[in-house]
């Protein structure tokens, strides 16, 4: 598969004259054909919702997009209750998903209405003690255990995470749930992570309607939703095609089809929390080539770092990236592609094949629209870069300024230096 940006190089050139390089950058039209493609794919599910994984992109502009389409918030933390709720997210719109939970998010969550999901079974009293009550929709995350496999492929491995409930966990935390006031359960998993396969979901639906048929004989609870959560994937690679979100629905179905409808469950509504999978693609860094250096290797240094994007730094992920104006040209010099930062491993790319490549280049690093932004940091007193949606009509809005100094200062402003720092 070739990957090919979004935007064009003249459609950038009119950019940077109002938005200076680095920025990230999201595509309006993909995102809005993603959602209803997703949407189209569970239409068979009555009850079908997305609650997008805010922590993948916490911007407000991204998520009203995707609310016209119907989709809800799946938050982890207080700041991100916050954000849902200001943008007119709460009850029912939100599901809150969190481990190692403070007793301020819980409160919260419940101030909001929105549904809990509980990691663990201890938390059953400390969100009973921290709130006066049990929620009447509540849902538990379930962790098998083991080695996740399909056919022969392990694609990860539960039993090392830290989320989630054992199976006899799960029976006895629905008994005590339901004994404390409990009328609607959810059940949750999340199994593996960037999953490039159709065959995932469906693997994942069967053991989550087993699960629930399990538990809803030998509890008599009310299951009112499974969450799929995430772990659709995207191709970061060209080599890899991306995932089919129709054959995942339609594979879906058919293990609801197969396992619920004949245990009597056919009005349990299908969720999922999908982050990467619903903006991964249809966002990119813009960066611009300021330095080539010429030692033991050939480097190409850009006015972005891993403050902007840390997956490669951090996991050695690859990120395509597309020279702009030159995609035709040959792929025949090999560069590191390197920021600023303090440390070797501040590199998109290594021993990349590119085309030659200028000072005052930019260059598209692709697939930054989830896990990009929002994973950013400040080492260094680097400032985290502005966020840019280009319209469906082709122009450009700011929805997110740039970092100044003065934001990097401010919580120093209870102290006298701190104050002659944010007024410089």
């Amino acid at each position: 598969m070739k990957k090919e940006p979004f935007v064009t190089k003249e459609q950038l050139d009119e950019i940077v004259k109002e938005f200076p390089t680095p920025f990230h950058l999201y595509d309006e039209r993909g995102i809005r054909e993603n959602v209803k493609a997703l949407n189209e794919a569970f239409a068979w599910n009555q009850g079908f919702k997305e609650y997008f994984a805010v922590k993948a992109t916490p911007n407000p502009f991204l998520i009203q997009i995707l609310r016209e389409y119907g989709c809800g918030c799946d938050c982890s933390s207080y700041t991100e209750l916050m954000l849902s709720d200001a943008i007119g997210v709460r009850g029912g719109d939100i599901m809150f998903s969190s481990n190692d939970t403070p007793a301020e998010e819980y409160a919260l969550a419940d101030k909001l209405g929105a549904i809990i999901n509980l990691d663990d079974i201890t938390h059953i009293d400390f969100l009973e003690k921290t709130i006066g009550h049990i929620p009447e929709t509540i849902s538990c995350r379930y962790n098998p255990g083991g080695l996740f496999k399909i056919s022969n492929d392990i694609m990860d491995n539960p039993g090392d995470s830290k989320y989630g409930m054992t199976t006899e966990q799960m029976l006895e935390a629905f008994k005590i749930l339901k004994e404390k006031g409990a009328r609607d359960f959810g059940i949750h998993a999340f199994l593996a992570s960037n999953t490039v396969t159709n065959d995932y979901y469906p693997m994942l639906a069967k053991v989550l309607f087993q699960e629930a048929v399990r538990l809803q004989k030998e509890t008599g609870v009310h299951i009112k939703f499974i969450n799929l959560s995430g772990g659709i994937g995207i191709p970061y690679t060209p080599d890899q095609e991306p995932n089919d979100i129709r054959a995942i629905g339609e594979g879906v179905r058919k293990v609801y089809e197969q396992v619920l409808i004949p245990a009597g469950m056919g009005d349990v509504a299908i969720y999922t929390e999908l982050g990467r999978y619903m903006l991964g693609p249809y966002g990119c860094l813009v960066t611009t080539a300021i330095h080539e250096k010429h030692t033991h290797k050939e480097y190409i240094g850009v006015d972005a770092s891993a403050v902007d994007l840390i997956r490669p730094a951090m996991y050695g992920a690859y990120h395509h990236i597309t020279v702009m104006g030159k995609e035709d040209k040959p792929c025949n010099h090999q560069y590191d592609v390197t920021g600023s930062l303090c440390e070797n491993n501040d590199k998109f790319a290594i021993d990349r094949m590119l085309p030659k490549v200028a000072k005052g280049d930019y260059l598209i690093i692709h697939d930054t629209g989830a896990h990009g932004y929002s994973m950013g940091y400040n080492y260094n007193g680097k400032l985290k870069s502005a966020e840019v949606l280009l319209r469906e009509d082709g122009t450009a809005q700011l929805i997110r300024r740039a970092e100044t100094p003065a934001d990097y200062f401010a919580t120093f402003d209870c102290f006298e230096i701190g104050k002659k720092l944010i007024q410089k």
